[in-house]
């Protein structure tokens, strides 16, 4: 009896990278500096959603290929997404502005890297979970182009007050890859949420691993070592 030669490799994922948002890049910015005692490195702009970013290595042993993301809507590049698509995290929604308004920027979302993401909004569909279409993306770095494939829904919405991830495969080249050390490292990432049965069964369908979930109100909580002693940015249910 053969064994089949293809057989369908079990889906895993990892963080990826945390998204802070912010009322714009500026503050994004100067919240770094005062917050975590570094200036980010460099990002670029994403034309398809009209936002732009600043970004910095927060690898460690437990996340070797993380970085954080600054992300805002970029004021002169409206969202160029058809047939009224949203942009991505949210960043269209009123409330969400509301806060960040009125509190500064804050962490929202993470991002989980896959070599399968089909297959895992496939996985997250029976769930019932809608992730998204997955969507091509690219932008040139002073390194090369940059390109990866990415889930983004047609609302926009992040799912799960943000810790239901969005899958992002990434090409050639990672991100990490050309960044230098930042002197900030992850050491934990934590999701709580009212319906923490739920969120598990959508970690267990994409294979995640490295994010704990506790029974709780919605929150985000990522523990940072920083310049500035250890940090934890949550997202208090935004």
């Amino acid at each position: 009896m053969k064994i089949a030669a293809h057989a369908s490799q079990p889906l895993a994922s990892q963080v990826d990278h945390l998204v802070v948002v912010a009322a714009s890049l500026a503050e994004g910015v100067q919240w770094c500096e005062a917050s975590l005692g570094i200036t980010p490195g460099p990002g670029g702009e994403h034309a398809l959603m009209g936002t732009h970013n600043r970004l910095f290595t927060v690898a460690s042993p437990a996340y070797p290929q993380s970085y954080l993301e600054i992300m805002a809507i970029h004021a002169d590049a409206p969202c160029a997404r058809t047939s009224g698509a949203k942009r991505w995290f949210d960043l269209d929604d009123r409330e969400l502005q509301l806060q960040l308004a009125k509190h500064g920027p804050q962490l929202a979302h993470f991002v989980a890297s896959t070599t399968q993401a089909q297959a895992g909004v496939r996985a997250l569909a029976r769930l019932g979970l809608d992730r998204g279409e997955v969507l091509q993306a690219s932008r040139m770095t002073p390194q090369g182009l940059l390109d990866w494939r990415i889930t983004v829904r047609q609302d926009g919405q992040r799912l799960f007050y943000g810790a239901l991830p969005t899958l992002i495969q990434w090409g050639a080249v990672h991100p990490t890859h050309h960044m230098a050390a930042s002197g900030v490292t992850l050491q934990s990432l934590q999701a709580s949420h009212p319906r923490p049965d739920a969120l598990r069964a959508g970690y267990q369908a994409i294979g995640l691993t490295g994010v704990e979930i506790v029974q709780g109100s919605p929150n985000l909580i990522a523990t940072l070592q920083t310049p500035r002693g250890v940090v934890t940015l949550e997202s208090r249910g935004i």
